[in-house]
């Protein structure tokens, strides 16, 4: 038979103070304590929040102090400030000197039209000119051979006055003499007054003949003059048949095949000026007022903006845009390339010194008077005033002071919701 322990137990006397057990439980209750003490605002913005979004599903902005460029930005295509297209001056065949893409120098021949109809009019006027030159030559040699017989009369006619007048002498000393008779007398007193006329007359027709034949003669040299403008004329569109680079550039456009039959005018191919280049422009209509010739812009190219200006505005409108011109200031970048596409900015006026915001949807969404200003977690919806935008920044008027956060974010999410609590 087992005997029991009895005799072998001991009486353990309580210790003083809290049991482990009770010592636990208040832990857990001080924890419980501490963590709703932590939760508490948490949970106010929660009770108060009548809407909640994520965080990583807005933009947030800080509303900050500085200088505000109102602009607009557009897409922009480089073109060369020269790239004339050059055109058939007369109708032939065409023969090709150059290919597109191919670099030339000033004066180089790209191209030479055969025109046998235009030499053969040159070769005409050039034959009608020399006609016209022996012509004149021959009314100039005439004019003057017959000046020179002109000449002759008047001297003849003076010699026979000065030998009628002294037959008239003789005859007055004989009639004083008695030696002569009347009737002889006043024979030799005519003979001279028929010599002072013919001589009158004979340098009055000599002035009048000179006149007429120097007249004709100008005549023919006028014909002539105008002979060798037809002919300056004619070799001029001759020499237009070799067409010649107006300067150093690149051919970028052949319009026509070489030995082609090309009509008068017909274009035959496009070169461009790779020492300038200048920057086509379309301008929303909306900006359209604004965008006058000497407008600031900035051009971004190679990861950096370069200053420009536009210099030109075309008063059409067409679908909604305006073209312009922008051209560089100060130099142009290097590698820029034909029709490529950049982005340009242009500059309407700097502000300075204002409170501003990066633009964001909210703008559009709120019709720029309320946004979302985001404090401790919890963003309230505000009525605000927003004054110039520009195509990065937004202008606060009022309603909001420097470093206030707003949602930049569409506010058509929050479903008009008066807070907003933001989760992280």
């Amino acid at each position: 038979m087992i005997q029991e322990t009895d005799s072998m137990d001991q009486v353990i006397p309580k210790a003083p103070g809290l049991s482990r057990r009770v010592k636990i439980g208040l832990g857990v209750v001080a924890a419980l304590a501490a963590l709703i003490a932590a939760l508490a605002p948490s949970l106010q913005r929660w009770a108060r929040a009548d809407q909640s979004v994520d965080l990583d599903r807005v933009q947030i902005g800080t509303v900050v102090r500085g200088d505000l460029q109102r602009d607009a930005s557009t897409q922009g295509r480089v073109v060369a400030a020269n790239h004339p297209r050059l055109y058939s001056p007369a109708q032939g065949i065409v023969s090709l000197a150059v290919r597109a893409g191919e670099a030339v120098k000033a004066g180089t021949v790209l191209a030479t039209i055969e025109s046998p109809d235009l030499k053969s009019q040159l070769a005409q006027e050039q034959a009608r000119l020399q006609s016209i030159e022996s012509d004149l030559a021959r009314s100039d040699l005439a004019a003057r051979q017959q000046n020179q017989g002109d000449e002759q009369t008047v001297k003849l006619r003076r010699v026979s006055l000065e030998a009628a007048r002294r037959d008239l002498q003789r005859a007055e000393k004989l009639h004083a003499d008695g030696l002569l008779n009347i009737v002889d007398y006043e024979r030799s007193r005519d003979a001279v007054r028929i010599a002072e006329v013919q001589l009158e007359q004979a340098d009055k027709g000599g002035s009048l003949g000179r006149e007429s034949r120097d007249f004709e003669v100008q005549d023919r040299r006028r014909q002539v003059e105008r002979q060798h403008l037809v002919v300056a004329e004619l070799e001029r569109r001759v020499g237009e048949l070799t067409i010649r680079a107006p300067f150093d550039g690149l051919i970028a456009t052949v319009d026509a095949q070489d030995r082609d039959a090309v009509p008068p005018n017909a274009p035959l191919l496009t070169i461009v000026d790779l020492s300038k280049f200048e920057i086509q422009v379309e301008i929303p209509e909306s900006y359209a007022a604004e965008a006058t010739a000497g407008t600031p812009a900035a051009i971004s190219y190679g990861g950096r903006e370069v200053p420009g200006t536009l210099t030109a505005v075309s008063p059409e409108v067409r679908a909604g845009q305006v073209e312009g011109t922008v051209q560089f200031q100060g130099g142009m970048p290097p590698g820029l390339r034909q029709s490529q596409r950049v982005s340009v900015r242009l500059i309407f006026e700097t502000r300075p010194n204002v409170l501003k915001v990066p633009r964001g949807p909210f703008l559009e969404g709120g019709g720029g008077r309320k946004a979302y200003v985001l404090a401790d977690g919890l963003a309230t919806l505000r009525p605000i005033q927003v004054g110039a935008t520009s195509v990065s920044e937004v202008e606060i008027v009022a309603g909001l002071k420097e470093g206030d956060r707003l949602l930049l974010s569409d506010m058509d999410q929050f479903n008009g919701a008066k807070t907003v609590l933001v989760r992280r």
